[in-house]
């Protein structure tokens, strides 16, 4: 099985940047952001608090998590419900990332994301502690970045396509507490892996974005 781990901090550009690839190898994209989001709407589904870690981890344990393909696009099944529109409500993306601290969730959900990644020839991956925790032997390392400017940008660009209005200041704000639990969380923090390719894509478009790090890989693959 053949890894491709991307890691960086929320609205990076990670997951366009990894369906891309995924698509562009034919590889499986294996969106473990998506997973905990899942995680996350089951929680408040079940009425589950962000403080309850003994709950939230019996939950990590119980939930089925898995992709499916739609004609082009990957969609993410959780109990066999499509939650794809469901998991990308700025309410949700913030409880995803309060419940990702606990460590018996994130071994649950570890556990889940290496099943899946199991079943197939190539995987990309792309999340918080992909690079470092989930695959550290990946064949190509990339950790994504961007200033949290550019990325409260994008997140409201993000948001206003799906017919939802959102303060930029705000999402700023959300972005900033996210990154500091994300890097200070003792499970797993976000941090660079020493073998990763650092890519800041702060003024490039997506399809440059692409471009730049689909070459970084058929490099590191031997596939030119």
């Amino acid at each position: 099985m053949t890894v491709i781990a991307i890691d960086g901090p929320a609205g990076s550009g990670k997951s366009t940047l990894a369906r891309n690839l995924a698509r562009a190898l034919g590889f499986l994209f294996l969106d473990t952001g998506a997973m905990y989001r899942a995680l996350a709407l089951a929680a408040q589904r079940a009425h589950i608090a962000p403080d309850e870690e003994v709950r939230l981890t019996e939950l990590a344990q119980q939930i089925k998590v898995h992709f499916v393909m739609q004609g082009d696009e990957q969609r993410v099944m959780l109990n066999d419900e499509d939650v794809s529109e469901a998991i990308r409500t700025p309410e949700i993306s913030d409880l995803a990332s309060r419940i990702s601290v606990y460590s018996g969730v994130r071994r649950a959900m570890v556990a889940l994301q290496r099943a899946l990644a199991a079943q197939t020839h190539g995987v990309v991956a792309e999340g918080r502690d992909t690079t470092t925790v989930v695959f550290p032997e990946a064949a190509v390392k990339i950790y994504l970045d961007a200033s949290p400017q550019e990325r409260a940008r994008r997140r409201q660009h993000q948001l206003q396509q799906q017919g939802i209005n959102a303060p930029y200041e705000q999402l700023l704000q959300q972005i900033l507490e996210r990154d500091a639990r994300d890097a200070s969380r003792p499970d797993s923090p976000l941090r660079i892996a020493p073998d990763a390719i650092v890519v800041q894509n702060d003024g490039w478009t997506k399809e440059q974005t692409f471009e730049h790090v689909l070459q970084l890989c058929r490099e590191r693959l031997g596939l030119n």
